[in-house]
């Protein structure tokens, strides 16, 4: 069968970028130390009845592309059915042509359906959506068959304090499957003060979880701190905060406890209160996380829910999010300055959102190494809408200009999608083919043993030792 589009040199321009990834990164088992897969589906090995269940349910990628593309919203998050769903995906494919999705499509067909004999469109839909229906039937691809096809290793789902985690408890109690699936502590609602729909419900499920009658901020934080232990307790080793910028407003702890207070009467709160109970918050969580020798993620820069329409009829996380402009140097410098000359800095990984941003965070990493750890601040991978070609290249080359390549801890997903693994093979792709390329024009040395080590390092190796795994 003739490789048409996703050939086994894709993305690789030269001959030394080839022997590069062939020799070095292809084999490479796979770390997605950050993603959104469904514990759930994982430990109960679900088997997905069709394409469009595993590859369009869920993906807002996609469904932004079908709006634009004039896809009515049935046939997007509606009823039409899952046949119908697909269909129309199909005839978007065609027009996402220099989008990143037509990249992924196609990956993501090889890789592990083995399809790249054809291109997604209206005329081969039906016997992609035959084939990979069949396939979807076999034990190698449920859940843990894809996971186990695809040579991933390690798995970290991104999970709310109050979850109980009974699937990770139910994925440890299986000796015989050949990854390791951890919880991710992803604290937001508890900052979401400005937001008593979601707040208060959420302090009552996190009183009833813990057992803890929260009734001041001190028992709100013991609250917390009992789930974080709990979180440890499954070998959760890492939190994920995703916020629009970093809150380090000054604050004194009497004031904390009265706006605590006004926040569970659902009295009305002054910006400036919502600011400083954010940083109080961020504050705690991040000494929760250094007394544990946690690593920190900071996800920034996202305006989310912009369409009020739309947020109202299908909710967060439906495709109308974007890039923001927010300030983020000086709260960044002084949040992690607060913390380190205290000594009680944290590994901590900060994703901007905002390509603008990319030297920025490139540069504020140096601010806070100390020697103690490699790379114990991290530039993390590019994200969300620059997670594609350019936007890897361009972090990068930032990270290379401003830091120190060779510690990176290399590409996660961030995804909800069983089939998104081959964005680890498009970033290793792209890695090997930069510094192949630039061996080729004499700009680091002909040493391919070297080279290939750190190849090795940044996808695979680096995350292992820097989170403990």
């Amino acid at each position: 069968m003739k490789d048409i589009f996703i050939t086994e040199n894709f993305l690789l321009e030269t001959k030394t970028s080839v022997e590069l990834y062939h020799t070095y990164a292809k084999d490479l088992p796979i770390i997605d130390y950050h993603c959104h897969l469904s514990p759930k589906e994982i430990a109960e090995n679900k088997k997905f009845e069709n394409l469009t269940q595993i590859w369009l349910y869920g993906d807002h990628y996609k469904w932004r592309a079908m709006r634009t593309a004039g896809v009515p919203e049935k046939f997007i998050t509606g009823n039409a059915s899952d046949w119908e769903k697909f269909e129309k995906w199909a005839e978007t494919v065609p027009k996402t042509i220099r989008n990143p999705l037509y990249h992924w499509t196609h990956l993501e067909l090889k890789r592990p359906f083995g399809i790249s004999d054809r291109l997604l469109n209206k005329d081969t839909a039906k016997s992609i959506w035959d084939e990979c229906n069949t396939k979807l039937a076999l034990d190698e691809f449920s859940t843990q068959g894809i996971i186990k096809q695809m040579r991933v290793e390690i798995i970290c789902t991104t999970d709310d304090p109050t979850d109980t985690l009974e699937y990770h408890n139910l994925l440890n109690q299986n000796k015989t499957k050949e990854f390791t699936v951890f919880p991710a502590f992803r604290p937001d609602k508890g900052m979401m003060i400005d937001n008593p729909e979601i707040f208060i419900p959420w302090v009552k499920k996190l009183s009833s979880v813990t057992n803890i009658d929260i009734t001041s901020f001190d028992d709100f934080i013991t609250a917390i701190r009992k789930r974080h232990d709990y979180f440890s307790s499954f070998g959760c080793c890492l939190s994920d905060h995703g916020l629009e910028t970093i809150y380090c407003e000054d604050y004194t702890q009497s004031e904390i406890n009265q706006i605590f207070d006004k926040a569970l009467a659902n009295k009305a709160l002054s910006e400036l209160e919502i600011l400083k109970f954010k940083s109080a918050m961020l504050y705690e969580f991040a000494l929760m996380d250094f007394e544990k020798d946690w690593v920190q993620q900071f996800h920034l820069g996202v305006i989310r829910n912009n369409n009020t329409r739309y947020y109202k009829k299908l909710g967060p996380d439906t495709g109308f999010d974007s890039i923001g402009d927010f300030a983020l140097a000086k709260p960044l410098a002084k949040f992690l300055d607060r913390l380190d000359s205290n000594e009680m800095l944290a590994k901590t990984i900060l994703y901007n959102i905002n390509p603008a941003d990319n030297e920025l965070f490139a540069t504020m990493i140096g601010n806070f190494q100390d020697g103690s750890v490699p790379g114990k601040i991290q530039y993390g991978s590019a994200w969300w809408f620059l997670d594609q070609k350019s936007g890897m290249e361009k972090q990068l080359e930032a990270l290379s200009n401003m830091g120190l390549l060779s510690q990176f801890i290399g590409m996660l997903t961030d995804s909800r999608s069983f089939l998104s693994y081959p964005r680890h093979e498009y970033f290793r792709r792209i890695l090997c083919n930069i510094l192949g390329n630039e061996i080729e024009k004499g700009l680091i040395p002909n040493e391919k043993q070297l080279i290939g080590e750190m190849i090795k390092d940044i996808c695979y190796r680096n995350a292992k030792v820097y989170f403990k795994f």
